[in-house]
């Protein structure tokens, strides 16, 4: 701490972190006192302790020492301030704030309603109000309040008052931008916010000599506050960066290493079986050595027991980040990734420079993912999960303060796109763009970090305050960025589609192919060896399978024709976007097609990333880099790669990192120019690239889903579907099953689930897809299908299940009651005659069946290409061919296989737009990538370079004619577009006139179309 602290006055502090209140960043409000000739200050923000540890971690850069409160207000209205004496106040604090932000009914109350320790309440002064107050107990006195005190009662208690000069905002611009946030946040017209919800124009910072003219006529006050201020002290000790995490998993720090060391040896059978290597036991002791050193034994067995559990309850997860590249992980089965198998970098994971430890990613299915949270806080004492903070972005920012200024709907419109000239807008417009860019950044409301819970060794409270989302579990007010500053060190428990869809394909393998043994999906060895799975990666057929089957990745897989593992890690890494931007993915291409160009990379790249060919692939890359290549020592060289990542980017430390790594390599005789091309490489990619261990984790996740696709094609795309996909939409995925001979049925009253269901090679797609369809009648037909058989008719399923006429209408126009056999608008018109309009009744068991009036319907025959269009309109896409749908039916004879034998030549081709990628150029312009199924459903890559982009722009979902010249470069093949034009498809059959006519109308029957199709 800074000891000796002068000139202390500032009870009351705002941040941005008083949201849509203060105006004032938090380490520009250190910057503001430092101007002031304030030497201490109390952060008191409002109702949040969201900035109380980045001001105490950046106050020693300003001499400023910090003292830390909360300012307590129901809405914009101030009840009282607790200031925190020292670290148990502070929690004390924090205690009591959360148990408001835990229940938003709970009303904040005019004084505290329990008894705070080692903390100081300040009252606001209300003219004629009776204050009883207690040792700890003072009252606020602002500038406005001193001409009423001469004439109070309290003038003659003055050793009770102190100095109340609140702090929002810097200047008046900050003023009228707290007023902007006060408007967006009750909601109303700027002009129509009450007074009662602004602060006041002046809650501005004062120089420390003019605060304390203000208030000469009452020294006893300026005495007070100093007195206050001098008997409070605050520190998180941020020098000795030492981990906050829980301790211990046992019961002292002993045992805990003695069950890792049981732990690890005991995992070597499992991993290498009877006979490992010496350099598997060499690497263990140098891994529990460093492991033991820095202090992270805990975080290695929490991180087991969290994992044990999930393998006792049958759960998929894959154990991802820097964390891969440790045995002890390994062997702990924390990950599926082989250190040694790989040559992973130990030194990127951890090192006796690191500061902090580890990085555990541990992905589980999306339906699993709640239940390990459940474990983890009902195992763990000090548990919550971290916030992020949700922050005004520019569109977002114009549309808000476009409401408060009461602009018309169509405005906003035109200034979020920014179709103006900004000299012709009118005041209010540019105002709305003046203050968008101004509270653009700003703190807007918390959310919760993706996966991030915190397990600290003492209580979450003792570092600030949390709230409770809808997601039911405490969370902190402060991001994973602030954590790590401390010392708390986040478990990442994440969710994704990828497992979820592994976990249900072997289930439905199992029932759909009953007699087969049960599938081993760990056994990645015989996956790597697979000719199956190579071929997928060598012809990028990898439509479904987790993380390659992106278009960008697709072709990279193309490109490089990998087929093995290694190759396939490296690509996992290639593919991320500071790669491409340095230029270094061609070079990677070249150099692993063709090994006479790896002579051109710089023999001491070379010597230090073999494997990637002198080329930076991976985060390590970085370190040995730095380490090797730039002199820096390993503290240095991780500063170097965490730096990158973004978040320390603006921070002093990195800069000076920088400069450190120019200064070696110069002095080392190194060429400026050759110096600055590195550099380059590692600005441009290192923030977005994988450790090693990462992309292998994720090419075991890959090669699981590949030999699933290789071998269940059917099956996996099922549980593909169910999952909802992937990259792609569920259109695209119902199209591989059809293109792997799967024969796709719509949902079928007696047939189908709310998921997809498989039956050899039928797949009846589930309730769950059908759009407005409700949840609680798909549980309905169920139980009843399963209590009571199939349905008979529709009049059996109208007397067993209540449904309205607007639900039925979804089942019989998706043709659902196909199994009757009769044309679906008769049985439309028959729902409407006998389902009341009124709210059905739940359906009660009687003896005798009521009778129903049978009505003669007329004969209404609907068509196949009404069936396709109410596909489209419940399910999203139709199920036959879309290209039936022209309206000119197609004559081109050119289809995407044809185009590796075309190149540099320009072609007229049709394709099914499946998705779009935009980005922009070097100088800022919008261009495209397009992928296209041709009619025989084979992809077509395009390029829209930006001319190409502004002058024929996708037109939505369709089939488009595609002129272009074809593009061959690595054996991938794209079309580089110069003209685009959306086809236009038949008129809606169902509310066309022509469709009522006879003579207009198609006769293919539902099936026929199938057949055609299939």
């Amino acid at each position: 701490m800074i000891a000796n602290f002068v000139n202390p006055m500032y009870l009351n502090c705002h941040t941005y972190y008083s949201l849509r209140y203060g105006t004032i960043k938090p380490e520009q409000l250190l910057a503001i006192a430092s101007e002031n000739g304030v030497q201490t200050l109390a952060l008191t923000d409002i109702n949040t302790t969201s900035a109380c540890l980045d001001i105490v971690r950046l106050s020693k850069k300003y001499k400023i020492k910090p003292v830390l409160g909360v300012d307590f207000r129901n809405k914009a209205h101030q009840e009282f301030i607790l200031i925190a004496k020292n670290n148990n106040g502070f929690k004390n604090i924090n205690d009591y704030l959360s148990k408001f932000l835990h229940n938003r009914d709970l009303k904040i109350p005019e004084r505290p309603d329990v008894i705070l320790e080692d903390c100081f309440v300040i009252y606001p002064y209300q003219k004629g109000k009776n204050f009883n107050l207690k040792s700890n107990e003072f009252l606020g006195i602002t500038p406005k309040d001193l001409n009423h005190l001469k004439f109070s009662k309290w003038s003659q208690f003055r050793e009770k008052l102190v100095v109340l000069k609140t702090v929002s905002f810097q200047n008046k611009k900050g003023f009228n931008t707290h007023r902007l946030l006060r408007a967006i946040d009750n909601n109303t017209l700027l002009s129509k916010l009450p007074k009662t919800e602004e602060g006041s124009e002046h809650d501005m910072m004062l120089p420390y000599e003019k605060l304390c003219h203000t208030y000469s006529e009452f020294p006893k006050l300026i005495h007070n506050t100093k007195q206050l201020l001098e008997d409070c002290s605050i520190d998180f000790n941020f020098e000795n960066n030492e981990p906050k995490n829980q301790k211990c998993l046992t019961e002292n720090e002993a045992s805990d290493y003695a069950l890792l060391e049981k732990l690890t040896y005991a995992g070597i059978p499992y991993r290498y079986g009877n006979d490992a290597e010496p350099k598997i036991y060499q690497r263990i002791k140098k891994e529990l050595h460093i492991i033991k050193e820095k202090g992270f034994v805990s975080y290695f067995l929490i991180n087991w027991k969290i994992l044990e559990y999930a393998r006792s309850k049958g759960y998929f997860y894959v154990g991802r980040g820097s964390g891969a590249n440790s045995i002890i992980a390994y062997l702990l089965r924390i990950t599926d990734v082989d250190p040694i198998e790989l040559d992973l970098y130990f030194e990127r994971f951890i090192n006796l420079f690191r500061q902090n430890p580890p990085d555990f990613d541990i992905d589980f299915s999306w339906k699993d993912r709640d239940d390990i949270t459940h474990f983890i806080f009902d195992n763990f004492k000090n548990t919550a999960l971290i916030t992020v903070y949700n922050t005004f972005k520019f569109k977002a920012s114009v549309r808000e303060l476009g409401k408060v200024f009461g602009l018309p709907k169509s405005e906003m419109d035109m200034l979020t796109r920014g179709k103006f000239n900004i000299s012709q807008l009118d005041r209010l417009s540019q105002l709305v763009l003046k203050y968008s860019q101004y509270i653009e950044g700003f703190p807007n409301y918390l959310g919760i970090h993706a996966g991030g819970i915190l397990i600290s060794e003492k209580p979450i409270h003792y570092y600030g305050a949390t709230f409770m989302p809808p997601k039911g579990f405490p969370t902190t007010q402060f991001d994973m960025v602030v954590a790590e500053d401390i010392g708390l060190y986040k478990f990442d428990i994440l969710s994704q589609r990828g497992l979820g869809k592994i976990k249900d394909a072997v289930d439905i393998v199992a029932y759909n192919h009953p007699h087969q043994p049960k599938l081993d999906i760990h056994d990645i060895k015989r996956f790597k060896q697979d000719e199956r799975i190579k071929h997928l990666l060598r012809n990028a057929k990898a439509i479904g399978c987790f993380y390659v089957e992106s278009p960008a990745m697709r072709m990279l897989l193309k490109k490089l024709q990998v087929d093995n593992y290694l190759g396939l890690v490296a690509a996992s890494s290639v593919i991320r976007p500071g790669v491409a931007k340095s230029g270094m993915m061609r070079q990677y291409i070249l150099r692993y097609r063709y090994p006479e160009k790896r002579q051109e990379a710089h023999p001491v790249l070379a010597e230090l990333m073999p494997e990637t060919f002198g080329v930076m692939v991976y985060q390590e890359d970085v370190i040995k880099v730095a380490h090797h290549f730039g002199g820096l020592d390993l503290g240095e060289a991780d500063m170097l790669r965490r730096g990158m990542s973004g978040k320390f980017r603006s921070r002093d430390e990195f800069l000076k990192v920088k400069q450190q790594f120019f200064d070696n390599c110069i002095n080392d005789g190194k060429p400026y120019e050759f110096v600055a091309d590195v550099w380059r490489q590692i600005e441009s990619f290192a923030g977005y690239a994988f450790a090693k261990g990462h992309s292998a984790s994720y090419a075991v996740e890959s090669y699981q889903s590949l030999f699933l696709k290789a071998y269940y094609p059917l099956e996996y795309m099922t549980a593909t579907i169910n999952n909802f996909g992937g990259f792609y939409q569920t259109e695209l995925y119902v199209h591989e099953a059809r293109m792997h001979g799967g024969k796709i049925e719509a949902p079928c009253i007696n047939t189908s689930f709310a998921p997809a269901i498989i039956n050899g090679d039928v797949i009846f797609l589930g309730f769950m897809f059908l759009q407005s369809l409700e949840s609680k009648i798909i549980e309905r037909i169920l139980e009843e299908r399963e209590n009571y058989g199939l349905f008979k008719s529709l009049d059996d399923f109208i007397e067993r299940v209540p449904i309205s006429v607007e639900q039925i209408t979804i089942l019989i126009k998706i043709n659902a009651f196909r199994f009757t056999e009769i044309n679906k608008r008769e049985l439309l018109w028959e729902a409407h005659l006998k389902i009341s309009k009124t709210i059905t009744q739940e359906h009660i068991v009687t003896l005798f069946k009521t009778q129903r009036i049978s009505y003669n319907t007329p004969e209404l025959p609907s068509t196949a290409l009404e069936n396709a269009f109410d596909e489209i309109e419940l399910l999203g896409f139709p199920l036959c061919n879309p290209f039936h749908l022209l309206e000119q039916p197609s004559t081109s004879k050119l289809r995407a296989n044809h185009l590796l034998r075309l190149e540099g030549k320009f072609v007229k081709i049709e394709g099914y737009l499946v998705t779009t990628k935009n980005t922009k150029t070097a100088n800022g312009k919008l261009m495209h990538f397009g992928t296209f199924l041709d009619r025989d459903g084979d992809f077509i890559d395009t390029v829209h370079f930006p001319p190409i982009a502004a002058k024929y722009p996708f037109r939505g979902k369709g089939i488009y004619e595609i002129i272009g010249k074809v593009m061959i470069e690595f054996d991938c093949v794209t079309v580089e577009v110069s003209k685009l034009e959306r086809l236009a498809i038949i008129e809606d059959p169902r509310y066309s006139i022509k469709s009522l006519n006879p003579t207009f109308q198609r006769k293919k029957s539902f099936k026929d179309l199938k057949a055609q199709y299939e």
